[in-house]
């Protein structure tokens, strides 16, 4: 009989010691309230900001709506870079940027095979020139995602007015810009029209299949989406109440009778299409010269009415003559990055708690996952429990000092809530109705208190909560004059 070594004794008596073990069976979570965004939405609503770049023919004639009448040699931007103005957006930020490839004029930034209108006819790099490839490969090089605006109003084009032809010629335009420089991450519809424009049948529906059979992760932008929709204005300002679910089927791009019902979204919406505000730095949309950038206060205010409303914020900052972007715009860029930074680097909470928390303290959705910064974490509340549902924000021993409260929502299990109410010792601090992504509330008084409960009163299905926080803004021109209102 072989003996058993000392090893062998040591280990049976270590495994004799040993309690038991016990499998921890984890909570599962809630099931998602459809509509749900797909993965390339999610990640196009946490970018928060991009940016736009109105560059074309209108440039150079001092115009917003071109004629198609221009002729190609007045495109020719002397010192060109457009390295500046990605490295430029890069550095605030902005991680997603989207170049007009063709205006309503019909110029094209890149040697089309199908039009005589574009860059290859202009002196600029004696014809030889691609803005839109150099622009991608701008891109790549910084690291940030590229996208392209496509107008389908086209004043050159002579087949435009004749539905199959020009439909035919748009589509074959479309796979030159989708087909020839790899991967964009967003294409831009736009549904304007001069009043007096020929009459003309968009094959949207041709269009946009056409679009994600050549990228299939690509967003689409239109007013009816599908992938993204516009809020309904050019103000960059979304609606206080803001869906990202809509009714698709309810939708007609260019319909201006929809604008109101593109602000607010639908909360009984079967489709999710998030809205993106489109508002630009400068009172136009391309550069003129007699034009200034919006102040700080303008932007910071945007911000909250776009990003702080569920949407994207999708910011024009046009080149100017000598392509590049002007020394003030770069300036009033780095200001707004910087007070967004200033803002909200800071959660002034340091406790959390909650009505109560699905799975117990050990299963996984505690309250406190909306102070730690990961994007996939959240609180849940008990679906067996009854009464409302609340969380509540606490500075320790340490008073906090704030004028903004965050919300969000973990929108990849769907949009839920439905309204909601911000309380300091029982009395009424602000109130709201959907969250989204983000929700921000900018405080008419600075507020000092120790602890914040924000309550929510209704919901689609049972309300998720992934972060929350308060901040304190320096910039918010309210602050003079007014006092700090301490709550005990």
């Amino acid at each position: 009989m072989r003996s058993i070594s000392w090893w062998s004794c040591f280990l049976l008596a270590l495994l004799h010691a040993l309690p038991p073990l016990t499998l921890c069976k984890q909570t599962p979570p809630p099931l998602p309230v459809l509509p749900i965004p797909s993965a390339s939405q999610l990640k196009w609503q946490r970018r928060e900001l991009i940016m736009f770049f109105h560059f074309g023919m209108n440039t150079f004639t001092n115009s917003e709506w071109g004629t198609g009448h221009e002729s190609p040699s007045l495109f020719n931007p002397t010192t060109f870079n457009v390295s500046q103005w990605v490295d430029m957006a890069a550095e605030n930020d902005f991680t997603l940027v989207i170049l007009t490839a063709k205006h309503h004029d019909g110029f094209c930034l890149w040697p089309s095979q199908y039009t005589d209108h574009s860059v290859r006819r202009s002196p600029w790099k004696g014809g030889g020139g691609d803005v839109v490839e150099e622009f991608i490969e701008a891109t790549r090089r910084r690291g940030i995602d590229a996208g392209l605006y496509l107008s389908p109003w086209d004043r050159h084009e002579k087949s435009y007015g004749l539905e199959v032809e020009y439909n035919e010629f748009y589509l074959a335009q479309l796979r030159e810009l989708l087909g020839r420089y790899g991967s964009i991450s967003e294409i831009w519809f736009d549904g304007a029209k001069g009043k007096n424009a020929t009459n003309m049948t968009y094959y949207f529906h041709d269009w946009f299949s056409t679009v994600k059979q050549l990228q299939g992760s690509i967003n689409i932008f239109s007013d009816a989406g599908p992938d993204v929709r516009w809020v309904g204005d050019e103000s960059g300002t979304a609606g206080a109440t803001c869906w990202s679910p809509i009714n698709r089927t309810s939708l007609k791009i260019g319909d201006a009778n929809l604008e109101n019902y593109l602000n607010k979204g639908d909360q009984r919406g079967t489709d999710w299409v998030p809205p993106e505000c489109d508002v630009s730095i400068r009172p136009g949309w391309f550069w003129h010269k007699d034009e200034n950038p919006k102040s700080l206060d303008q932007l910071l205010n945007i911000y909250y009415n776009s990003v702080g409303r569920n949407c994207v914020l999708l910011l024009n900052v046009p080149p100017n003559t000598s392509g590049l972007i002007s020394s003030t715009d770069i300036q009033r860029l780095k200001e707004f990055h910087r007070a967004i930074n200033t803002i909200f680097s800071i959660n002034l909470p340091t406790t959390v708690k909650a009505s109560s928390q699905k799975g117990g303290k050990d299963g996984g959705f505690s309250a406190n996952n909306i102070l730690i910064n990961d994007e996939w974490s959240y609180w849940v509340p008990d679906d067996k429990r009854g009464g409302q549902h609340w969380i509540e924000l606490g500075g320790g021993h340490d008073w906090m000092t704030f004028n903004v409260i965050r919300i969000q929502e973990p929108i990849w299990l769907g949009q839920r809530i439905k309204r909601y109410k911000v309380y300091v010792n029982g009395k009424l601090l602000a109130n709201g109705t959907t969250v989204g992504h983000k929700r921000l509330h900018r405080l008419e008084k600075v507020v000092q208190a120790q602890k914040v409960r924000i309550t929510i009163l209704n919901s689609r299905g049972l309300p998720l909560v992934s972060a929350a926080g308060l901040h304190f803004d320096p910039f918010w021109h309210s602050l003079q004059g007014n006092q700090t209102q301490t709550h005990n």
